[in-house]
C-alpha cells in the first residue's frame, strides 16, 4: 500500500498542451498582461483544473475542449496566489447555456411556515457540490472585461470562502490576517449595506449588500474587472484582495502599472 501511495504522489503534474495554451492567449486577452511567472502558475492551475474537474454542459449546450479550457482558466484566476488548495472539496462544473432557475425553500423555525420560490441565476456554488455557471454570462464578461462583472471569479470566491467550513465572507487565512480581514470587511459591508438600504446610488453592484459572503464575492469581481473603482470606494477591502489574489491584469490594476 505504501509503495502505491508513493507512486501516486510521484505522478507528474498535468500539463496544458502548447496548442491549448496558445488558444487561451487568443481567447483571454488579459492573459498576456500577467507577469510571466504568474501566467505560468495560471496555466499550471488550469491544467490541474481540467484534469481534476468534470465540466458538464447541460440543456443541450455543447462545449469544445478549447471552451472548457477557457472556463478552467477563468475559474483559476483567483487561485494564482492562493494555490491549488482552492480546488479542494468538489469535482464538477455544470454549465448552462444561459441563466437558469433554482427552486428555493425556507423553513421558519418560529412559525413553522415553509416558504418556497424560484430564483433566476447566472451562477451558483454549492459548499461541497458543483460549481454552476451560465455560458452566456461568461461570454458577456469576456466581451466587457472592465464592466464590474466576473461570474467565474464570483463563484470561485464562494468556493474559497467555504474551505474553512463556513460561508461567511472570510476565506481561510493566517490568524492575524483573518482578524484584520474580519474587522475591515465587516466595517465596509455594514457601511455599504446601510447605503443600499437608504436607497443611495452606489458605484458597486447593490447585490453585495445581500450578505457578507456575497459582499466578498462581488468585491472579488471588482478586483478583477474594475480594480481602480474598488480601490477608490473601499481601499481597505481592495488592499486585502490584492494580498489574497495578487494584482489584477485588467487595465488599471497593479499588474499593468
Amino acid at each position: 500500500m505504501f509503495s502505491l501511495l508513493r507512486h501516486f504522489r510521484s505522478r507528474p503534474a498535468p500539463e496544458l498542451p502548447a496548442d491549448r495554451a496558445a488558444d487561451l492567449a487568443r481567447d483571454l486577452p488579459w492573459l498576456a498582461r500577467l507577469r510571466p511567472e504568474r501566467r505560468q502558475r495560471l496555466l499550471a492551475l488550469t491544467a490541474r483544473f481540467l484534469a481534476e474537474k468534470t465540466i458538464t454542459p447541460v440543456q443541450g449546450l455543447s462545449l469544445s475542449p478549447r471552451q472548457q479550457a477557457m472556463i478552467a482558466a477563468l475559474g483559476c484566476l483567483p487561485l494564482i496566489e492562493f494555490g491549488a488548495e482552492g480546488l479542494h472539496g468538489w469535482s464538477q462544473v455544470l454549465v448552462y447555456p444561459g441563466a437558469f432557475r433554482a427552486h428555493r425553500s425556507h423553513h421558519d423555525a418560529d412559525t413553522g411556515v415553509v416558504t418556497e420560490w424560484e430564483d433566476e441565476l447566472s451562477g451558483e456554488a454549492w459548499e461541497q457540490g458543483p460549481l454552476v455557471l451560465s455560458w452566456d454570462d461568461l461570454l458577456a464578461d469576456l466581451a466587457e472585461p472592465e464592466a464590474g462583472y466576473q461570474l467565474a471569479v464570483h463563484e470561485m470566491a464562494h468556493k474559497l470562502d467555504a474551505l474553512d467550513g463556513a460561508m461567511d465572507g472570510t476565506p481561510p487565512l493566517p490568524a492575524a490576517w483573518q482578524r484584520q480581514w474580519a474587522r475591515d470587511f465587516q466595517a465596509a459591508y455594514d457601511s455599504f449595506r446601510a447605503r443600499v438600504q437608504a436607497g443611495e446610488e452606489t458605484a458597486m453592484d447593490a447585490y453585495a449588500a445581500e450578505a457578507p459572503e456575497e459582499f466578498f464575492a462581488v468585491a472579488s469581481e471588482y478586483h478583477f474587472s474594475a480594480p481602480a473603482l474598488l480601490s477608490a470606494e473601499m481601499p481597505a477591502v481592495a488592499d486585502h484582495l490584492l494580498r489574497l489574489y495578487g494584482p489584477s491584469p485588467i487595465p488599471g490594476g497593479k499588474e499593468t502599472q
